[in-house]
């Protein structure tokens, strides 16, 4: 089985990379990030063209989360359970389902902006309330991960320059204890191979050439149970799917389950 994650940044711009990639990557399940539609704009018509089944999470603007399966889609849960409000509303930022053997939930933590802003007090309590709504399922005896944008590189290898990024989120203390505490509810860090350079960034700038340069960040990341984890043959960063003209500035992660 073959899993992945992808923050496409926006499903309506990188729809023809998004089908192509699907048709020609093999993979069963894809949990998708920054969707930036609705759920009535999303592609799902055209996504079951291709053998695969939808579950959104979606009101439009920068957020939008989803999974697509074609080994199945049951018992789905939008949003996240105890999860915080932020400005009034509990952003659509996790979805999760049973696809075959597996239990996914793809999430969108938030960005945090800057360290002392609400949004980073929102971001810490998102954590939280994460860590409490997968605990059964990280203890269960089923295949279970928790796939998306974290928004958090877990170690100093994880960036490009660790300097650059003083006093920024991403890497702050606080960001890097809360996916500690996710690997103490039972989950572990399946870190991908890189396909070129020696580390597996996840996520470049658009800007200041950071991708030709590999000024990257290890921000996506697969998370998952003791049961995930032995069954994993392989994870890899994709990075092919960040170049080229109109692609998200984030690459698939792949991973290959021997279930």
């Amino acid at each position: 089985m073959r899993i992945a994650t992808w923050n496409v940044n926006s499903i309506t711009a990188r729809l023809p990379r998004l089908l192509a990639w699907l048709e020609n990557s093999g993979t069963d399940v894809l949990c998708i990030q920054e969707t930036k539609t609705t759920e009535e704009q999303f592609p799902s018509d055209e996504l079951r063209e291709l053998g695969y089944e939808s579950a959104v999470h979606a009101t439009g603007r920068w957020n939008g989360v989803a999974l697509v399966s074609r080994v199945g889609l049951d018992d789905v849960v939008k949003g996240l359970p105890g999860g915080p409000e932020y400005e009034g509303v509990q952003e659509p930022r996790a979805i999760a389902a049973t696809c075959g053997p597996v239990r996914a939930m793809s999430v969108y933590v938030p960005n945090g902006r800057e360290p002392g802003h609400a949004h980073y007090a929102y971001k810490l309590q998102w954590f939280d309330a994460l860590k409490a709504a997968v605990a059964s399922d990280a203890a269960a005896s089923r295949p279970f991960a928790v796939l998306g944008d974290f928004n958090v590189a877990p170690t100093d290898e994880d960036v490009w320059d660790r300097e650059f990024f003083e006093g920024q989120t991403h890497v702050t203390p606080p960001e890097r204890a809360a996916l500690i505490a996710l690997q103490e509810a039972g989950l572990t860090d399946v870190v991908p191979r890189p396909l070129k350079y020696d580390h597996p960034f996840t996520y470049w700038d658009y800007r200041q050439l950071s991708f030709p340069k590999n000024r990257g960040m290890r921000i996506d990341l697969v998370y998952g149970n003791d049961p995930f984890a032995k069954a994993v043959k392989d994870s890899y960063v994709d990075r092919e799917e960040r170049k080229g003209k109109g692609a998200s500035d984030h690459a698939p992660v792949v991973v290959d389950l021997d279930i």
